[in-house]
């Protein structure tokens, strides 16, 4: 049952890839032919950017599914990895794309240019829902996964700016206040900056094989000490191998030796409960030494 479970989660998430994927491609070519028809440079550079969001689209897809390729001689975990990797890409990605939105911000700021309120504002506005409906397709996994997660973060950011862009066209047609366009631009970055520190600093923490955020080393260590027999633990580390599986390494001190098989089928069970998939343990008798709880070999 749980494996139909986790079959169909998989299936709903490859279906939400393809869907978001689709939907703000046809976006992309909607608004390029709209800023070509209103000589419009504001949505030509919009396109560009939601081109780029496809492209972190695909991706992530592509990392979701290579995640789920068997293992080889040559990778034995798989290509799990490529979800940290494209998580800490997307969240590089964002942060340019924040870059290029203040830098464009601040020269309007300095150089105030007449902009086409009423058409940006209807374009944007289908961007809104585009990007909205997309952030949806992954919003209830996106703490999940932290490459969904991106995903995610990817669409609403852009959900987010497309409502900058229709408030700020809206606000122009009616007054011509061409500054609003700049300020609503420097907040909407700002926003940005926040929602996406937490995915690059778990993101760098991940990929330097850091302990996953949400798992407790503590918590870790005294699952492995209830288990009846166990002594003493050390050689403690705990690492991500994709964005959603988490392992475990551990030297593990025993009274009586012959006691091993049901003590270590017994931790790997209750590891299970602690958010740890995979655990491999190297037992010892009682009476050895370490220096530290997390000390290395």
């Amino acid at each position: 049952m749980e494996q139909h479970h986790h079959h169909h989660e998989i299936t709903s998430l490859n279906k939400a890839f393809i869907i978001g994927i689709s939907l703000n491609l046809a976006f992309v070519v909607a608004e390029f032919t709209a800023g070509f028809w209103y000589n419009s440079l504001g949505l030509l550079s919009d396109a560009g950017h939601n081109l780029g969001d496809v492209a972190s689209l695909v991706l992530a897809m592509l990392a979701f599914r290579l995640a789920k390729v068997h293992p080889t001689c040559s990778y034995t975990y798989g290509y799990k990895k490529s979800t940290v990797l494209v998580s800490l890409l997307n969240a590089v990605i964002l942060l340019v794309a924040v870059g290029i939105i203040i830098a464009e911000s601040i020269g309007k700021l300095l150089h105030p240019r007449p902009v086409e309120g009423d058409a940006i504002a209807w374009v944007a506005g289908i961007g809104v829902v585009i990007n909205a409906l997309t952030a949806w397709l992954f919003m209830k996994d996106k703490d999940k996964d932290l490459n969904v997660k991106g995903a995610y973060l990817h669409m609403a950011a852009d959900a987010l700016v497309s409502v900058g862009v229709v408030v700020s066209g809206i606000v122009i047609a009616h007054t011509g206040w061409y500054i609003i366009d700049p300020i609503i631009g420097l907040l909407i970055a700002f926003v940005i900056i926040v929602s996406t520190w937490g995915l690059l600093r778990d993101s760098i923490r991940l990929s330097l094989d850091g302990v996953p955020a949400g798992t407790d080393i503590d918590k870790v260590e005294k699952t492995i000490h209830s288990v009846e027999g166990v002594e003493g633990v050390h050689h403690l580390h705990i690492w991500a191998i994709s964005t959603t599986e988490t392992a475990l390494t551990a030297h593990v001190s025993v009274a009586d030796i012959s006691e091993m098989e049901r003590i270590k089928q017994e931790i790997k069970h209750d590891l299970q409960h602690v958010g740890i998939q995979h655990a491999t343990l190297e037992f010892e008798t009682s009476g050895f030494k370490c220096d530290g709880r997390c000390c290395s070999d």
